[in-house]
């Protein structure tokens, strides 16, 4: 995904104001974007050999109408990515294919991820960004505005690539301890899911751009606010590195019988290992071989718990324009009402900015070892699940503008509730 902020904002073909609430980038941040990014313009030439391109990977459409079997596909290994009525479809193994059928599901159509890949970097997707860019557009965020934005590293991938992450705190940076409410957003623990990876960079984007201005200054003054825009790097470069898309999921883990990867968002602490989880190497949704086996998972454990001060948590995925909250791995609702009613009223305001639709996560499928669950049951963080849109995993620039305008103000919202999110339920 060869870009720069140059090729974001010519995407942006919808007005934009500068209010709070809508992001807007000048000529200037645009200058000193392209500036950073140039440099690192040339992708590496590491390539991972092992394996087919797409290892016997489809795209399939299942006949599922209730949200047990939707689970239960998922349990199977496939990764459920749309819900159309009674038509279930995402990616899976052929292995996996095979164990649907003989469930007795219904697979109305089956088509290679080869076929459906794009050849090379189409003109539509020269607005995302790749590991390399994103490091140098938050570099410059870090260099240009000192004593409010610092930049470090959480951990590292698989492969050793820095898990990066940018700081907005008035009084403290690094890992220095705060007693400010904070905030964590988070994009990319999926590969493919490249508009999650924009969504929380332009945000950091907006919030440098615009901190002079009253309603933004405000909040940098009192939050401690941390962005990490792709939480699965090794994955996100396996996806765009070739010619040709690769329709990733996990991240690069070498699994014993030479399978690649592990679902980070199924490689959580809390209830690991159960609903819409598989156990099988081969499959998107494989859990890994235990909880918070993944260097990623780790990282991100590591980080949070050594951060007393979170209050609440966005992870960004596409697509789907969906807000969820916890339970993930149960049908059941949390048990404390009044944490409940902060979750749907706060995810409720948000779907009003984004004109997404909120609801309990399990409402679609269950699924265990999630972000959310762990950071709610072990952290007491109000974590919730941004679903994007956009129609598909590469929707081309024209998905970027409007995902961030909406999101963007949808986050600010986040960060200012953050302080105290029961009064802001009330």
């Amino acid at each position: 995904m060869r870009s720069s902020l140059t090729g974001l904002c010519l995407a942006l073909l919808i007005p934009l104001s500068s209010s709070a609430a809508e992001p807007s980038f000048s000529e200037e941040t645009v200058r000193q974007a392209v500036r950073s990014v140039e440099p690192v313009r040339k992708r590496s030439a590491k390539r991972w050999k092992a394996g087919p391109e797409y290892d016997h990977r489809y795209w399939i459409v299942v006949h599922a109408s209730t949200k047990e079997q939707r689970t239960l596909l998922a349990s199977m290994g496939l990764s459920i990515e749309e819900v159309q009525g009674d038509r279930v479809s995402g990616t899976a193994h052929a292995k996996d294919i095979a164990l649907i059928k003989a469930k007795g599901f219904t697979v109305d159509e089956m088509v290679s991820l080869g076929d459906l890949a794009e050849k090379g970097f189409p003109a539509k997707d020269e607005a995302f960004h790749d590991y390399a860019e994103m490091t140098a557009v938050m570099k410059g965020l870090a260099a240009k505005n000192p004593g409010l934005v610092s930049m470090f590293s959480a951990g590292k991938a698989w492969q050793g690539r820095e898990l990066w992450v940018l700081r907005f705190n008035s009084s403290a940076s690094g890992a220095g301890p705060s007693s400010k409410p904070g905030v964590l957003f988070m994009g990319a623990h999926h590969a493919r899911e490249h508009l999650s990876t924009e969504v929380p960079l332009m945000l950091a984007v907006h919030l440098a751009e615009n901190r002079a201005k009253p309603e933004i200054k405000a909040l940098l003054e009192t939050r401690d606010i941390y962005i990490m825009p792709m939480v699965n790097p090794d994955g996100v470069e396996y996806d765009v590195e070739t010619s040709q898309y690769r329709w990733q999921r996990k991240n690069m883990r070498v699994n014993p019988g030479g399978e690649i990867g592990v679902d980070l968002n199924r490689n959580y602490g809390y209830q690991w290992g159960g609903a819409g989880a598989s156990d099988q190497p081969y499959s998107d949704t494989y859990h890994g071989p235990s909880a918070f086996s993944e260097p990623e998972t780790q990282a991100i454990k590591k980080f949070v718990e050594s951060r007393a001060n979170i209050k609440t948590s966005v992870s960004y995925h596409s697509y789907g324009g969906l807000i969820f909250w916890p339970w993930s791995y149960s049908y059941d609702p949390i048990p404390n009402q009044e944490d409940l009613k902060v979750f749907k009223v706060v995810a409720g305001k948000m779907a009003a900015l984004t004109g997404y639709v909120a609801e309990q996560s399990s409402e679609l499928y269950a699924s265990s070892g999630d972000t959310d669950d762990w950071m709610y049951s072990a952290r007491g963080i109000f974590g919730f699940t941004f679903e994007l849109e956009g129609g598909s995993f590469y929707p081309g620039a024209a998905a970027i503008g409007p995902a961030v305008k909406k999101n963007t103000a949808a986050a600010l919202y986040l960060i200012g509730a953050a302080a105290d999110l029961r009064a802001a339920a009330r």
